[in-house]
């Protein structure tokens, strides 16, 4: 008999392909299969795990929330687990950041929140251009693809996706040229002949497009002109978000405040889905049900949302923790890069990963890497960067493991190592 998943399931299916096994258990940075095979999940359910499987600290709140009788699926009405989430968000999150954002549940997933993203820019600036840039990906839906770079994807559209224009990413160019050069003269020149946009949008850590991070100063920079020219920005915070680059935004290093921010995937805290789109008060300027959906009501996943939030980042000694763990994996990802021909290290805190010249050796070096027993997917325009996202809970045992199969995958694809100039030497690609 034909296994179910070849013969009902549509052939879009695409990370059962890459891990062809069955899984049946998974706790904490560990997967196991029906054959009882385990493997470390560095893969986090492409960032919506940070806190690993099933921990504790976010499914015993759950469980009891489920047998208690409470209610589970509320629209947009009003419950304590609702209330709970968004008082730990504003206590926890916003105040202490000086943050005066709206909450707005969007509905349920990282394109829900950035479709809200785009119309509510359009609606406050009365403008329909979007910039977007270089290699991004914020989602699916018709909206979000319009503003995504990967060809591949824009393609299954199977129409037209107008109303957007790219401009390049940090350092798109050679690094002689202005990155704003092209975007700063336009926007001076009344007769240029491009029509100023309703809002940029930007990820500061391309997740999908091969990890490629911003400088803190292009991002100053970015953020400067947008308010010179009156164009809000957007930051996609879906993937970066929720402490994966170490501050609970990703923008926080660089001393920005956004005007709208989208956050997805690990805001639930446990794999449940749920999105929030936070923005300005002055453009709150929604009509009640103007932009609705039937499932911003998780409820189950405001009390994991709830719960995470307050055991990990109630107390700043989890981020400096996970401040440790970021030095540890990056440097032992420059000194695999620096010993190993034509790849470097990309991307930041734990949304890293390594570049390789030869485009295809990042899929053969993910490929081994399962069969040792590690989840790692690739990234970027020719899957030419092996992504790297281990839960943001992994233990000292767990990345050391982790990083030992990475680097033993990647000795048997390019061979053994070369001599190592020095461990500052590991070059970014």
């Amino acid at each position: 008999m034909t296994d179910i998943f070849y013969s009902l399931e549509s052939e879009v299916r695409s990370y059962s392909r890459s891990w062809p096994v069955e899984f049946v258990q998974a706790s904490g940075a560990t997967q196991t299969d029906a054959s009882g095979a385990e493997y470390l999940d560095f893969f986090s359910g492409a960032g919506a795990l940070n806190y690993g499987h099933n921990n504790p600290v976010v499914i015993e709140p759950l469980i009891e929330y489920l047998q208690s009788g409470a209610v589970l699926h509320s629209m947009d009405m009003m419950t304590p687990a609702k209330r709970d989430f968004l008082q730990t968000f504003k206590d926890v999150i916003l105040e202490p950041r000086e943050l005066p954002y709206k909450v707005m549940f969007p509905g349920p997933t990282g394109t829900n929140t950035v479709e809200a993203a785009l119309k509510l820019a359009r609606k406050y600036t009365g403008r329909q251009h979007i910039l977007s840039f270089t290699n991004a990906f914020h989602g699916m839906t018709l909206g979000a693809l319009s503003v995504t770079g990967n060809s591949m994807k824009r393609q299954g559209a199977g129409i037209p996706l107008t109303n957007s224009s790219k401009i390049p990413y940090d350092d798109y160019f050679d690094g002689e040229t202005a990155d704003f050069l092209w975007l700063e003269r336009v926007l001076e020149d009344s007769g240029s002949g491009v029509d100023k946009p309703a809002a940029i949008i930007v990820e500061t850590v391309q997740g999908e497009g091969g990890l490629r991070a911003a400088r803190f100063d292009w991002l100053r920079r970015l953020s400067a002109l947008c308010a010179e020219h009156e164009i809000l920005l957007i930051v996609d915070d879906v993937q970066a978000g929720c402490g994966r680059t170490g501050t609970f935004f990703s923008f926080e290093e660089a001393g920005i405040v956004p005007d709208i921010v989208c956050l997805s995937k690990s805001i639930a805290g446990s794999g449940l889905p749920m999105a929030l789109t936070l923005f300005r008060p002055e453009l709150d300027i929604w009509s009640p049900g103007e932009h609705n959906g039937t499932f911003r009501g998780n409820n189950p996943a405001f009390v994991t949302a709830t719960a995470a939030l307050k055991e990990y980042w109630a107390d700043p000694s989890f981020q400096e923790g996970l401040a440790t763990t970021i030095d540890v994996m990056h440097a032992r990802l420059g000194s695999i890069a620096v010993t190993t021909s034509g790849a470097g290290v990309r991307g930041r805190g734990l949304l890293s990963g390594l570049c390789f010249e030869d485009a295809e050796a990042a899929g053969k070096i993910a490929a081994e890497a399962f069969r040792q027993g590690l989840l790692l997917e690739t990234s970027g325009p020719k899957d030419e960067v092996v992504k790297i996202m281990p839960p943001l809970t992994v233990t000292a045992d767990e990345l050391e493991r982790g990083l030992d199969i990475l680097e033993a995958a990647v000795r048997t694809v390019t061979g053994p190592a070369a001599e190592s100039p020095s461990a500052s030497g590991a070059q970014k690609a």
